[in-house]
């Protein structure tokens, strides 16, 4: 192993779990980018580090991310870290926000073969598909396959969802985020997505990012999930 090869893959290393976005296509960035795809050592120690730190790497439109692997509690969040950052108390909170964020992501991606239809999203879209889960869910539970404890769990999360109004005070509310309304719900999810690098708000429209559509992407090749067959998702989803 050369020393230079392994200062290289040290540099795109630290690039990567500092949240810098490797790209090609970026000058400052465009020299770690060929370093990792064009030295096959470089690239053998760098993967070999990130596997070794339960880390993923993904790759998107000439641009390289990386993320926490599942159950990494030095480099992602746990359940209570999440509910720290957001404000929350009870994990039925939380678990509404994960719902939130999980119809974000089916609006534009409903499995790994899809195309993106969907060029951004609005508060009002993410807030109808939810509601018209959790309605369903609220009004039959019995209809999804489910075991007991999801069906405690999501029937949780419907009720909490069903207690919420709208908004509360009037439409100001819209533009506020926190725990008094199912639309603070959802704008306080959606401030949490712009922070992770996710999403970008322009005039009230909320655009999916390229590190996104990375993790999006990669997490339907990898994981698919079982929420994602209880919503009716494809028969083949795997449980996690």
């Amino acid at each position: 192993m050369e020393s230079k090869n392994l200062d290289k893959a040290l540099d795109i290393y630290s690039a990567l779990i500092s949240g810098v976005e490797i790209s090609r296509k970026d000058k400052e960035t465009r020299e770690l980018y060929d370093d990792f795809y064009s030295n096959s050592e470089v690239y053998d120690i760098t993967t070999k580090l990130l596997k070794k730190l339960n880390l993923c790497i993904y790759e998107y439109n000439d641009s390289i991310y990386v993320t926490a692997g599942e159950g990494n509690k030095v480099f992602g969040y746990t359940n209570d870290d999440m509910k720290r950052i957001l404000g929350l108390r009870l994990n039925r909170e939380l678990y509404l926000v994960y719902f939130i964020m999980y119809n974000a992501l089916l609006f534009f991606y409903k499995d790994s073969a899809s195309y993106q239809v969907n060029e951004y999203v609005r508060l009002e879209d993410i807030f109808n598909e939810t509601e018209k889960y959790l309605r369903a869910i609220l009004s039959d539970i019995s209809v999804y396959s489910m075991d007991e404890k999801e069906q405690e769990s999501f029937k949780s999360i419907a009720l909490l969802w069903d207690e919420l109004p709208l908004v509360t005070s009037d439409d100001k509310e819209k533009n506020k985020a926190g725990r008094a309304s199912k639309t603070a719900y959802i704008k306080l999810t959606f401030n949490f997505l712009i922070n992770q690098k996710l999403f970008v708000a322009v005039d009230e429209r909320y655009y999916p990012t390229d590190r996104f559509h990375a993790l999006c992407e990669n997490y339907f090749e990898e994981y698919r999930g079982r929420i994602y067959s209880i919503l009716g998702g494809g028969e083949d989803a795997e449980h996690q």
